[in-house]
């Protein structure tokens, strides 16, 4: 548990994530690190890629794709040049059908309703395990 305040996240997607990895008891850090993907000639870093999520406990990026088909795009291109540069750093990437399909198994129509409609817009949660 922590004091820190709740993150604010970039999708409701994430915090709906979030609150069903706090239920299970999952340590969470919400956009932790930071991953260089390319460089300018001079060497300054011109491109990063930060998953939404770190599960330290066993050490797994995840980073949820539920809007956009350009934006997919972009975030496979980046994961993809991530596993280029950093093969020992485990990613999961969640496209939207795999996020429909997580709310599905947790009751949480609902929820899909209410991102279908709101969608873009910024959520926090309580966090509970997030790791300091």
């Amino acid at each position: 548990m922590t004091s820190d305040p709740p993150p604010r996240f970039a999708h409701d997607s994430e915090a709906e994530l979030a609150r069903i990895l706090d239920f299970y008891g999952v340590t969470w850090r919400y956009e932790p690190d930071v991953f260089p993907i390319s460089w300018s000639a001079d060497g300054a870093v011109i491109e990063s890629f930060a998953p939404d999520f770190h599960l330290p406990e066993i050490d797994l990026y995840v980073e949820l794709t539920t809007l956009k088909q350009s934006l997919v795009r972009k975030k496979n291109r980046k994961l993809r040049r991530m596993r280029q540069l950093y093969p020992e750093v485990r990613v999961k990437l969640f496209y939207a059908r795999d996020f429909r399909a997580l709310m599905l198994k947790y009751g949480r129509l609902d929820f899909l309703t209410d991102v279908a409609v709101a969608n873009g817009a910024h959520a926090t949660t309580g966090a509970g395990t997030r790791a300091p």
